[in-house]
This record gives structure tokens, sequence and C-alpha cells, in this order.
């Protein structure tokens, strides 16, 4: 893939935002710029990053931000112990439904990539309180990212938390049927901040060059996760990445 291939793709796609709409289930979210446009490819053949559109524009990571914290939650607690909390199972439900575990008295929520998944993940991160997992969360993201520069939208995480009446009934939900430990507003909060990240292209193309990589950094070759865990999450991602649409991804 070359730079002129990439420049006609953004050229061609460049006008199909009046097709869709920005998010408004997040007040902060719908005072996006719909018209803007980026995109970047990390190459390992050629361990060369092409930068095409406004690749710079910085935005809120939102549920991407759940590869990484899955990612360091298994770095910290081992696979064991992260797949007795949450299965690794496909759903046919909305990403912000607990209908599944209710219909088949589920235990655990099906997957880490499900909101109710990502909660319990968060709740998992090493820290007594939020102010202590989002930090880890944080640092983690600025060197699986290789940007010491991402730092937390404040705007879209006090919108995020003022509106997300949804998380907190399942966090509740899982709350009572001991799907999790800790306190369901304090968990809460370090979910809101990690989803609030604000990151741009090339932050998400590194990441993605480190799983590509089986978990070594392209840039500098430091190991950042196992070899194991990247295959694993690479694994969750192709079977439940983009929830209910996921095997008609992988099909087409």
């Amino acid at each position: 893939m070359n730079k002129k291939t990439l420049m006609e793709i953004v050229k061609k796609s460049k006008n199909q935002y009046v097709n869709g709409k920005v998010a408004t289930y997040i007040p902060a979210l719908s005072k996006v710029r719909p018209d803007e446009l980026g995109l970047t490819v990390y190459d390992l053949h050629s361990n060369n990053i092409i930068n095409i559109g406004d690749y710079q524009t910085r935005f809120a990571i939102e549920s991407i931000s759940k590869v990484p914290v899955l990612l360091l939650a298994i770095e910290q607690n081992g696979i064991s112990k992260i797949f007795k909390k949450v299965d690794a199972e496909p759903t046919g439900f909305s990403f912000n439904s607990i209908l599944n575990m209710e219909i088949e008295n589920r235990k655990y929520p099906m997957n880490p990539f499900v909101n109710t998944g990502a909660i319990v993940i968060n709740s998992l991160i090493t820290g007594s309180n939020s102010d202590e997992r989002f930090n880890q969360i944080l640092n983690f993201v600025k060197k699986i990212c290789n940007d010491n520069e991402i730092t937390l939208n404040t705007e879209i995480y006090k919108s995020e938390s003022k509106t997300g009446d949804i998380n907190r009934s399942l966090a509740y939900y899982m709350k009572n049927n001991r799907m999790f430990e800790g306190d369901v507003e304090d968990v809460l909060d370090s979910y809101f901040k990690q989803c609030s990240l604000n990151v741009n292209t090339m932050d998400l193309a590194n990441l993605a060059g480190v799983l590509a990589n089986k978990g070594i950094a392209p840039w500098d070759n430091e190991r950042i996760v196992s070899e194991e865990s990247a295959k694993i999450v690479k694994s969750i991602m192709t079977t439940a990445g983009l929830y209910d649409e996921s095997g008609d991804f992988s099909v087409h």
C-alpha cells in the first residue's frame, strides 16, 4: 500500500460523511466535526508510517479503549483470572444490552468488548480507586500508542459521566449479581475516563502495530505485551470486536 493509493482512498471517501450522523447519545460527541477524515497506515515490512488527511486531529478513543485496557488487564492479572471474570464469546445482542445474561442466566459478561465486559475489565486494573486505575490505563495507553501527549478529554468525560445511565444500570445489575467487586460509581468513573482519552490516527496505528508485531513495539523493538496476550486480544477482536456485526464483517 503506497501513499498515492491511500490519498486516492481518502479523496474518494472525503464527502461520504453526508451519508452518516455523528453520535448524539453523548452530548459532547455531537459537536465533533463530521467532515474531518484522517488515515494512518503502519507498514511493518518497511517500518514506515504513512499519514493522510486529518491524521493529527484528536478525538475521544471511546470503545477502542477496550483493546489496550484488556491488554493491560491480562498483563497485570494473567489470562486465567481475566477469563474467569469475563467470557470470550460473540454476542448477537447490542453492545450495551444485558438481555443475553438475563435470558441465558449467565454469571459473566459475554466478552470483554461489550460494555458489561469492559466495565468488569476496568475493575480488574491495578489500583484501589478510580484515579489509581485511570493513571495505570493512561500510562499504558501512552506507551502502547507511543504518544506522551495523550490526555483526558474533560468535556467528553463529564458529558459521558452525566448521561451514562445505561452503563450505570449495567454495572448495578452486575454488582447485584456479584459479577465484579468494588464500588460501582468508582469503577464507572475510571471506565468513563478510559473512554475519554484524546487520541489521533497515528496513536491507533501504533497500537495496531504492536498487536500485529506480536506484542513488540515496531518503532524500538521493546516488548510491551506478551505474544500470547496479543494473540488472544486479536482473536476476540475478530469474533466480537464489531459487536453484533463481527460475523458479517468477517465474511465480507
